[in-house]
């Protein structure tokens, strides 16, 4: 897989390299600025950008209205986010387009490499990564009228955990549950929150991820 990273502090850019690239990934470029960015995945083409949200000169949202840029120059690039905070406004606007292939997560989940890795390919394999942080703040922003309130609180545990992204096995490991009672979980889910069955795990996050958008 193809990479371009978009970081403005060069100790993270040049260890998210090294990282990615100990992990088997080719990092094409990587930059300290939203424009260059955008010129190199249009030069490019990568499977996934990495970009920070806040980026020269400004420091507010150059790295997201990078990332929308080649989202729109560039179809089929996915966007993995990262941001030093959760920023509901930011995700909002990144989930609104709501397609395939893009995540949020925080600075410190940098660290934590299996799980950063596993980010990076599950995004650019067109599927989606969530901070667990990112998805509690759309979860409170929705309020607790509404559908979210028809779910039990372990349903609720579930809806997190498809958000960030996990499939039903990645679900009944982290909650210790069997694979069948997070199938039913799910689909009680999806029939309470009045999203449709879908055949794949791609599809069904899509549908949460356009519930917690607002859709």
């Amino acid at each position: 897989m193809r990479v371009v990273i978009a970081e403005d502090l060069a100790l993270l850019r040049d260890g998210m390299t090294r990282l990615l690239r100990d992990n088997g990934f080719d990092v094409v470029a990587a930059v300290g600025d939203g424009e260059s960015l955008v010129r190199e995945v249009v030069a490019l083409k990568p499977d996934i950008a990495v970009v920070d949200i806040r980026l020269p000169p400004d420091f507010r949202d150059e790295g997201l209205r990078a990332a929308l840029a080649i989202r729109r120059e560039v179809p089929g690039t996915a966007v993995l986010v990262i941001s030093q905070y959760v920023e509901q406004t930011y995700a909002q606007e990144l989930l609104a387009e709501r397609a395939g292939g893009v995540g949020y997560l925080l600075k410190d989940r940098v660290m934590h490499v299996t799980e950063f890795v596993d980010a990076v390919r599950r995004v650019a394999d067109g599927g989606t990564a969530l901070d667990p942080d990112v998805v509690s703040a759309l979860f409170a922003r929705r309020g607790v009228d509404g559908p979210l309130e028809r779910l039990t609180p372990r349903e609720r545990e579930v809806l997190s955990l498809m958000a960030e992204g996990r499939s039903n096995a990645g679900i009944a490991d982290s909650l210790v549950l069997t694979v069948g009672a997070v199938e039913k979980h799910v689909q009680s889910i999806l029939s309470k929150l009045d999203l449709p069955q879908a055949p794949t795990d791609h599809r069904r996050v899509l549908a949460v991820l356009a519930y917690l958008q607002g859709a």
